[in-house]
């Protein structure tokens, strides 16, 4: 599996004081409620196809708000071998090939807005496989959500690097999808060259000028709006996407069509 990948009201009664280890759950009750409602609001920002129309307005016709549907995602995985907790959180492209029907499922996200992310992911949506936190970053490959979100079973394994103890099986915190293969990309497209064309696209306009893999760095699980050309484009995060190492994004349409058109291109 792919993804090792967290995160009162005061009392009125000023001389009854609660045990200090009742405080640190209230307050940590308290802190996951906050960013969970955090993660549900769109960060703000200032591109007109993205998180900025998160929400749609209504229209001069009368028609009632709508969330904007992603099509596309860019998943993080780390194809190098790294310990987490005692546990190899390595996952490449190749380990995935070699899994059955070269299918995985895509668990370990400990983060409320990459799992808001992930919950929104429908079967056949397309996304790119990036290896990360290795040399040289990339997208290697194009994978397909081939199941939607459903309970992560690491959430409730002791042994996992990312074992929540908060978290109840009537009521679980996170979720994860399943992810097959579909194809390597026809070249390997380096972070740098697609960070060049971002920069370039900020300064002059272009599809990736608000590109969320380089606003929103450490989010493992990352949505492509559709003024991003970069096709398919999905960060392996299965395992890991609290962590570095696993990770996802959206990508808007012209997002992904222009990234995905790089392959097309001799390496600079």
């Amino acid at each position: 599996m792919p993804w090792p990948s967290r995160k009162r009201d005061k009392g009125a009664v000023a001389d009854k004081k609660e045990p200090d280890a009742k405080i640190a759950k209230t307050e940590k009750e308290t802190s996951d409620k906050e960013e969970e409602e955090k993660s549900a609001k769109p960060p703000a920002g200032s591109s007109k196809s993205g998180w900025k129309n998160w929400k749609k307005k209504e229209s001069e016709s009368g028609g009632e708000e709508s969330k904007i549907t992603y099509c596309h995602w860019l998943l993080k995985s780390e194809p190098e071998s790294r310990l987490e907790k005692g546990v190899d959180v390595k996952f490449s492209v190749d380990d995935l090939k070699a899994q059955p029907n070269q299918t995985t499922c895509w668990d370990g996200v400990r983060n409320y807005q990459a799992r808001n992310f992930l919950r929104s992911m429908k079967l056949g949506q397309q996304a790119f496989f990036y290896h990360s936190n290795c040399k040289e970053p990339g997208i290697v490959a194009l994978v397909k959500i081939v199941k939607e979100a459903y309970p992560d079973h690491t959430q409730f394994d002791q042994k996992d690097p990312h074992y929540d103890s908060t978290s109840r099986k009537e009521n679980p915190k996170w979720s994860m999808v399943d992810v097959q293969f579909v194809r390597m990309t026809k070249r390997f497209i380096p972070l740098a060259e697609i960070k060049a064309h971002h920069l370039a696209h900020k300064a002059d306009g272009g599809p990736l000028k608000d590109m969320m893999l380089f606003s929103r760095q450490r989010l493992s699980i990352q949505p492509l709006t559709q003024g991003e050309n970069l096709p398919g484009l999905f960060i392996p995060s299965v395992r890991q996407a609290a962590s570095s190492t696993y990770g996802f994004s959206f990508l808007t349409t012209e997002e992904f069509d222009f990234v995905l058109s790089l392959e097309e291109e001799k390496p600079h």
